[in-house]
């Protein structure tokens, strides 16, 4: 039974039996309540609840609050309103503006304004969050099972919600700038003692696009950080590089989100890429941008598994210039050499020494050039001619990493790559086989790190001051995701 109380004192009270539910014996399988029952339950409560709500909100808007006559009435049109707890269809009756108030439309239906979303703030929170969490399809299934829904729940509909709520996020960030350094020297000289410097680490990962013709293209890049302070909790940050149109700005709000101060150091670790090479610039006047270790000597490794694979250069004729046969001339151990060369250039970039680096570099391709009589000394002079221009474009980013390692400093975007493989890999590449447009998994993107790092619920009680979902905390839904 559900007895609703109005605020009016003169109003009677609505009593309304809801459910009956009858057991003729105690067991494990008849204890308690049942799913469907549990359904059915929160399904007429919602229903009873809505309704008298929806009614009391009529009666207070059937008068004119200028003059006090009662508005003309012209028709009525229901409206249905989804719930966790069912569809509700209500009636909305349309009036008469009273001829004492100016108004833009002649007409208007008070119901339909108090309702102007057709789906309420906790659906739409649960739909939104599932999405980040898991597929479509298995989010929609998910929340069928559990709630009383009223009616089918598609994966379209729960992927145009999540697009929605993405999209209204896009909507409050702030314009692109080329830079957002506003303060001079001497006003951050007056600004209190900054706490310790922030870590962010930057990478990228690529998924499905849905205009990809073979299993060689179509792949789109995907670049996921992750905001690390010296206290407090890291805070993700994802987008779509070829579509996202405010980067430096997202992530100027998300430093901003983690209090950084514009006295505040910032150690930027990314991996050197084009691509995300000149977005720290100019966010904090006290920042650092370095290059990650672990992409150098990754590098590093995969030239010196190519070197095992090197021959020696051949003789030049069947006898040497002391007439000896061609099998007794001393060859050269290539691939020994270009080995040690490779360690004396990862011990040099350890220690941050560039100028020698880019000296070892060109050894070594030297000795690549003399012997390129094949295709492994090809991929190799390839290789090294690569790695050079990576060095080359990144000098100023090389730090001493010896010296940063014994002083317990950051050298290396591991804490990133792990955001990567769960911001972007295990939701929308391993085990997936959805094709992917820029604009859709951008905005999943965006729910995907708010739901990841709890800040979701902080989003939707801005926008709906009355709503009180309690969420898990952030580690349970990383854990879930």
């Amino acid at each position: 039974m559900v007895t609703i109380h109005p605020n009016d004192e003169h109003a009677a009270a609505v009593v309304r039996d809801v459910l009956t539910i009858e057991r003729d014996h105690l067991s494990s399988d008849t204890f308690g309540l049942h799913l469907h029952e549990a359904k059915d339950l929160l399904r007429v409560v919602q229903e009873t609840m809505a309704t008298e709500q929806a009614r009391a909100a009529l009666a207070g808007a059937a008068v004119c609050a200028s003059c006090g006559a009662a508005h003309r009435h012209k028709d009525t049109r229901p409206i249905v309103v989804r719930t966790p707890y069912g569809v509700l269809h209500l009636d909305s009756p349309r009036w008469w503006h009273c001829l004492c108030t100016p108004a833009t439309a002649a007409t208007f239906s008070p119901l339909a304004e108090l309702l102007p979303e057709r789906a309420t703030p906790e659906l739409m929170y649960l739909e939104t969050k599932f999405a980040g969490l898991a597929p479509y399809g298995a989010g929609a299934k998910l929340l069928a099972e559990v709630l009383p829904l009223g009616r089918r729940l598609h994966a379209t509909a729960v992927r145009l919600h999540a697009q929605a709520v993405a999209q209204r996020l896009e909507d409050e960030l702030g314009a692109e700038q080329f830079s957002f350094i506003d303060t001079c020297q001497r006003e951050r000289e007056e600004l209190p003692r900054p706490d310790l410097p922030i870590l962010v680490g930057l990478d990228g990962g690529y998924v499905h696009s849905a205009a990809q013709r073979s299993r060689t293209d179509g792949w789109f890049e995907v670049i996921a950080g992750k905001i690390v302070p010296a206290e407090g909790k890291p805070t993700r940050f994802a987008y779509v590089q070829t579509y996202d149109s405010k980067p430096k700005r997202r992530l100027y709000q998300a430093l901003r989100a983690q209090g950084m101060q514009d006295n505040q150091c910032v150690t930027f670790l990314t991996d050197g890429g084009e691509d995300i090479r000149d977005l720290p610039c100019y966010l904090n006047p006290q920042s650092e941008h370095l290059l990650d270790w672990f992409h150098i000597t990754m590098r590093i490794t995969v030239m010196a598994n190519m070197a095992k694979s090197l021959q020696p250069p051949p003789p030049a004729g069947d006898t040497d210039s002391a007439g000896l046969p061609s099998a007794q001339v001393p060859r050269p151990d290539l691939a020994g050499q270009i080995a040690e060369d490779l360690q004396r250039l990862k011990w040099l970039l350890w220690h941050g020494n560039v100028f020698r680096a880019l000296i070892t570099i060109t050894q070594i391709t030297v000795g690549t050039e003399i012997a390129r009589d094949g295709p492994e000394q090809a991929r190799m002079a390839k290789a090294i001619g690569e790695f050079d221009s990576y060095i080359r474009a990144n000098t100023d980013r090389i730090p001493n990493y010896g010296e940063r390692r014994r002083a317990g400093e950051a050298i290396s975007t591991a804490f990133t790559e792990s955001t990567v493989n769960q911001v972007i890999s295990k939701r929308m590449v391993k085990k997936q086989q959805m094709r992917w447009t820029p604009r859709g998994a951008h905005l999943l993107l965006q729910i995907r790190t708010r739901v990841l790092d709890g800040r979701l619920d902080a989003d939707f009680h801005r926008w709906y001051p009355g709503f009180a979902h309690c969420p898990p905390p952030a580690e349970d839904l990383a854990d879930a995701a």
